[in-house]
């Protein structure tokens, strides 16, 4: 145990904890975290991978939240080209489109236009998308238009009743990248960063809190001190207060599973889907990783944490149909090559339906009995920054003299080039090594940025990257990622710092997991 307390003890090393601990340790504050699997090993894994204001959170009068994700889309986007880039969503329009009956939005037409009988009337839809393009302040994103389906590539794969859509941008980003990119920022300022390692107990002891903790890698155990707990632990932050803690509170979240399937390409061009079902949710239909499309998600209650959330085949089934009402092929269970799932630890608000529960976060600060506990309830992936800011408000009262604001459009690792310079980097990374094919110089730069040649070194051949293990994953990467990124298991590998476990097979990845285990450094730290 150290004799130096830490500032800040985090637990939970999903988006909201890392992003936190890059905030804070780029204020001075000395800053600890503890997560107790890989980083981003639960939701931040499973989301839809999107950057995006919640075009229908509108219907329920968030708009606070709406304004906040839409601003900050395009600040985003700035410090991480490399892991985010903009996309167009295509949104077909037909006249049986309905609400969701417990949104505000429904309520009222209802009370006030019953002859409209639960439809979502066009007029609403571009009212909607209105203030979608305005809200934010806009600047990079193009705004909506209205788009004729007939005769176009965006029309071709649809129902040939769909004769007309609005288009509207939002973002897509690699959602495990950006926790892990946020980890090693941490880090770099100064964070000392404990993956796969259990919070067994966290006591306060005067004006501190003292930290019980074992590495669920090597069984070790170690004490910590620190003036402020951070409890970040998403579907855990619940158990995290009143079990590890020993809080007696109401507060609590309320656990929300959302199902998604990855299936082959189901179209030819790079704009995304937005269909609105005649129960009155939505899901996308997204390209995915060049030869696939993602589609998602459910809202389905999840009662306990520790049960491992999976893609159910009601869901999986639910998803299929929804999709095969727009597309003109159907898309059957054959179509899919992989399914997913995570929970979402929303603030539990009481809200009638899993789907009407607010995607707002709440930050409460427990100062009762001694040392302070900030508990993070809910959160989406598209205001991390702004929570982690809004996280270091409450925090700034116990550290007088905290440093101002600094995170935003700060690049993340690998992201300093500009919005529009992916091609240039990719075709400078071609140009520097030309062994590389096109696919793969672009894979590389989508997940390393500028540091790609770092991890490429002096390499004049593949052969100088060492062992091949399939779909352009060499030992120079592997390597890479297990000094500088945490990864430690093929799964870390293959379905968290990338999705290749997509192109490889069951041996392969067994193959590699032999390879890490052998090659591993100790505890599977990072080594800077």
């Amino acid at each position: 145990m150290s004799d130096t307390p830490f500032d800040l003890f985090i637990i939970g090393g999903g988006i909201n904890g890392c992003g936190i601990a890059r905030d804070a340790s780029g204020r001075g504050l000395r800053v600890a975290l503890a997560e107790m699997n890989d980083f981003a090993s639960a939701t931040s894994s499973a989301s839809t991978k999107l950057f995006h204001g919640g075009l229908r959170y509108l219907e329920y009068f968030e708009v606070r939240l709406v304004r906040e994700a839409l601003i900050e889309r395009e600040v985003l986007l700035s410090a991480m080209p490399h892991i985010s880039w903009p996309m167009r969503f295509v949104l077909p329009y037909h006249k049986d489109m309905r609400f969701d009956g417990t949104t505000p939005t429904s309520k009222l037409l209802t009370l006030f236009m019953p002859w409209m009988k639960g439809r979502r009337p066009a007029w609403l839809i571009r009212l909607g998308l209105f203030l979608y393009d305005h809200l934010g302040g806009r600047k990079i994103l193009p705004g909506t238009t209205t788009l004729d389906l007939r005769g176009t590539r965006e029309g071709a794969p649809l129902d040939d009743r769909f004769k007309r859509a609005f288009e509207y941008s939002d973002c897509w980003v690699e959602d495990s990248r950006l926790v892990v990119l946020n980890a090693r920022d941490a880090e770099a300022r100064g964070a000392q960063l404990m993956p796969r390692t259990k919070v067994l107990s966290a006591r306060r002891d005067g004006d501190l809190w003292r930290i019980e903790t074992e590495n669920t890698a090597t069984g070790a155990r170690e004490t910590h001190t620190a003036r402020m707990l951070v409890n970040a632990a998403g579907p855990w932050v619940g158990d995290v207060l009143r079990g590890t803690i020993g809080l007696n509170t109401q507060q609590g979240v309320r656990l929300v599973r959302g199902s998604h399937i990855v299936t082959k390409r189901l179209f030819d061009h790079d704009k995304c889907y937005f269909f609105q079902g005649t129960d009155g949710r939505i899901i996308f239909a997204i390209p995915y990783e060049t030869d696939f499309t993602l589609i998602g998600t459910t809202d389905q209650d999840h009662d306990d944490a520790d049960a491992e959330p999976v893609c159910t085949d009601a869901e999986r089934d639910y998803l299929l149909n929804f999709a095969s009402q727009y597309f003109k092929r159907p898309v059957t269970a054959d179509d899919v090559v992989w399914r997913y799932s995570g929970v979402r630890p929303l603030y539990d608000d009481g809200a009638s339906s899993a789907t009407a529960a607010t995607r707002d976060y709440v930050l409460t600060v427990d100062k009762t009995g001694g040392a302070p506990v900030l508990n993070v309830f809910g959160g989406k992936i598209t205001t991390y920054r702004r929570l982690a800011e809004s996280a270091l408000d409450k925090i700034a009262p116990f550290f007088p003299g905290l440093p101002a604001k600094w995170t935003a459009r700060v690049p993340l690792p690998g992201g300093d080039f500009p919005v529009d310079g992916v091609a240039s980097q990719i075709a400078g990374l071609r140009a520097d090594y030309p062994f590389l094919s096109d696919r793969w110089a672009q894979r590389l730069v989508r997940a390393y940025g500028t540091e790609a040649r770092q991890l490429l070194g002096d390499a004049r051949s593949a052969d100088d990257l060492g062992r091949d293990f399939g779909a352009t994953l060499t030992e120079a990467e592997v390597t890479w990622l297990m000094r500088h990124e945490y990864a430690l298991r093929a799964d870390d590998v293959v379905w968290r710092r990338s999705k290749l476990g997509l192109r490889l097979d069951a041996g392969q990845i067994a193959a590699l997991d032999a390879w890490m285990q052998d090659h591993a450094a100790p505890q599977g730290q990072a080594a800077q």
